[in-house]
């Protein structure tokens, strides 16, 4: 029963713009609360002022274009679910291989986010507020009419876009590293086969047990491998199996994007709103166009039709496909071990048994398999162990999926720089605090060599470009400012990823004078603070580089220039907006779609820029943006 009186109905006589200010001071699961105290108050906070509000506090997107990212959606608070769902991937991802590249932004675009690879480059004289910052796309996780997510892999292969449909798990709070897997969709549907004619001399228990005993009847190096639940998870697997069956899984559901679809995947700045709105035309065509794609496809590999299965999207498995993709040259029958008696009518010919049999053949091993499950007296060797895993994987389910996973793991770091796997297709979050008062120089940081800053020389008319990611640390009861290299635009690299450029020691003044009097507008430089501190140096090889000491002095236009004593080399940094210059940038081609999202072969040259398939994405003459 409703109560006649009480702070529900108090709420009720709010008029709707001020329940909506009121309401910013809610979350989301407090504002959802309110639906259960009373039918009153459940229709109030249906409200679309009162959503567009919550939409509004979480400050991913101007008010601006949340109206206009509205249209997409039916209603602000499935917009406000997107958001909450997204908001934990906005940030700076990395990986340490290659040492130049693998720094990818993830970014609004358009009723989206965007992940936006850095390309390791070098600037011209305009510097980094004014010239171009090359870039190029990874993936897109876009909302869905109700607010749910939809991602897609970007990928060029053979000078030919293509976009890889997939599902997101669900997003962790406080994400820390991004996966790449290949999931399988469920499990065998038990209550879809007892409702098939395919069991009608069984009762539901008898033949649930017969179901499940491909995953249940299992040898012993098979029950070796096993989690704890009988259940093999896709990082469990070598990596060569990962890399084949992301390779396969990717070339079977990806899809080409048409020239004209090539679109931009975020407007550029509102200064010029003449070409903003030629881009939000743009932006709701390619919008349109790939929520078609994925709800065709759904970014499933669904590789056989059965009774229970009729509405399956288009994108399939061919036999002939696989056959490609693995060199097979003979028939592929069913790759599984029989099962003896009854279970035999079971057998199906999928996607799993396809890749089983490629992987062997890459391995060496039989087509084969023996329908016994003898198990064997002898040591199990870590190739059997392999086999066994990879072939659990593939028996857990008919239908494969790409999969993009948010999730949190325990990582290990040295200063601001997480210490990552190197056989993992991931990207690692680095830790963008809330910067405090006494921590003002904390954040992103680009710059190059010389001075005055992003001036050429005769020698050198273009300078690499430097990202640093600037954090505090205490040491010994002093506060020290950290500079971790996350981005190097040299054609070879220098420096490690995750080394230091320079350490300053906030709590010791620099009595060092600076060396220059003016800028590059021949106006007088002003020192407002000077820090003695140490800067990288070679002398205990690449990985582990020595230092020697040098000054670190803050400007009074905003630009921070540490100076190494012996050499009088400085290095000149400006605070990033990171989004506004990708959003006046220039976008190239990326890479193959698996290799596009983490590199992992180690290289110490500009893979990025120098890839095949993108020889010419360098040019100085602009393509356009899309």
């Amino acid at each position: 029963m409703e109560p006649e009186h009480g702070d529900s109905n108090m709420l009720l006589f709010l008029p709707d713009d001020v329940f909506a200010i009121v309401s910013r001071f809610l979350s989301p699961r407090d504002v959802c609360n309110l639906c259960l105290c009373c039918r009153s108050l459940n229709a109030l906070v249906a409200s679309e002022k009162l959503w567009l509000s919550q939409c509004d506090v979480l400050s991913i997107v101007p008010h601006k274009d949340l109206v206009e990212w509205r249209k997409g959606v039916s209603s602000y608070k499935a917009l406000c679910r997107f958001l909450l769902s997204v908001q934990p991937l906005i940030g700076i991802w990395v990986h340490q291989n290659p040492e130049l590249g693998n720094v990818v932004y993830v970014m609004p675009g358009f009723v989206s986010v965007v992940g936006c690879r850095i390309i390791p480059q070098e600037l011209g004289p305009l510097g980094i507020e004014e010239g171009p910052i090359l870039w190029a796309s990874v993936f897109e996780v876009i909302s869905d009419f109700d607010g749910s997510m939809m991602f897609f892999l970007h990928g060029r292969d053979k000078e030919v876009n293509y976009v890889c449909p997939g599902s997101v798990r669900p997003i962790d709070k406080s994400c820390n590293v991004l996966l790449l897997e290949v999931e399988p969709v469920g499990c065998k549907s038990v209550t879809a086969l007892l409702q098939s004619k395919s069991f009608p001399q069984h009762s539901g228990e008898e033949t649930s047990r017969k179901v499940c005993r491909s995953n249940s009847d299992v040898s012993s190096s098979q029950r070796v491998v096993g989690n704890g639940d009988g259940v093999v998870s896709f990082g469990k697997l070598a990596f060569s199996d990962r890399r084949k069956l992301l390779e396969v899984t990717t070339s079977q559901v990806r899809l080409r994007v048409p020239e004209k679809m090539v679109g931009p995947l975020f407007p550029g700045l509102r200064d010029d709103e003449e070409n903003f709105q030629k881009d939000l035309v743009l932006l709701w065509e390619r919008r349109h166009f790939l929520d078609q794609m994925y709800k065709l496809g759904s970014g499933r590999i669904d590789d056989f039709k059965t009774s229970t299965q009729e509405n399956v999207g288009p994108v399939q498995i061919e036999l002939g496909d696989v056959r490609a993709s693995f060199g097979c040259s003979r028939s592929i029958s069913n790759p599984l071990p029989e099962e003896d008696g009854n279970t035999q009518c079971i057998k199906r010919r999928g996607i799993k048994g396809y890749v089983w049999n490629g992987i062997k053949q890459m391995l060496g091993r039989s087509n084969s398999v023996n329908g016994s499950h003898s198990v064997s007296k002898k040591i199990i060797s870590s190739g059997e162990i392999r086999q066994a895993r990879l072939q659990e994987f593939l028996r857990s389910s008919d239908t494969m999926r790409l999969t993009l996973k948010a999730t949190t793991i325990k990582l290990s770091s040295y200063r601001a720089w997480p210490n990552m796997h190197d056989s993992r297709f991931a990207l690692y979050k680095l830790p963008l605090r809330v910067p405090r008062e006494d921590h003002e120089y904390a954040g992103l940081w680009g710059g190059t060599f010389g001075w005055p800053p992003g001036k050429p020389s005769e020698d050198k008319p273009s300078k690499a470009l430097f990202f640093l990611l600037l954090s505090y640390e205490e040491f010994q009861g002093q506060q020290l400012l950290i500079a971790t290299k996350i981005l190097e635009g040299t054609h070879y690299v220098l420096h490690p990823n995750g080394s230091a450029m320079f350490i300053a020691n906030i709590n010791d003044p620099s009595s060092e004078p600076f060396p220059w009097d003016t800028d590059a507008d021949s106006v007088p430089v002003v020192v407002k603070h000077a820090f003695m501190g140490e800067g990288i140096a070679s002398g205990y090889g690449f990985r582990y580089p020595g230092s020697k000491p040098g000054s670190l002095f803050v400007l009074q236009n905003g630009i921070l220039a540490f100076i190494w004593k012996e050499s009088r080399a400085v290095l000149t940094l400006h605070k990033l907006n990171l989004q506004d210059l990708l959003k006046k940038g220039e976008r190239v081609h990326c890479l193959p779609p698996v290799t596009n999202f983490s590199y992992l072969t180690k290289s110490y040259s500009n893979v990025f820029a120098g890839f095949p398939s993108s020889s010419n994405c360098l040019s100085s003459s602009r393509d356009g943006k899309y």
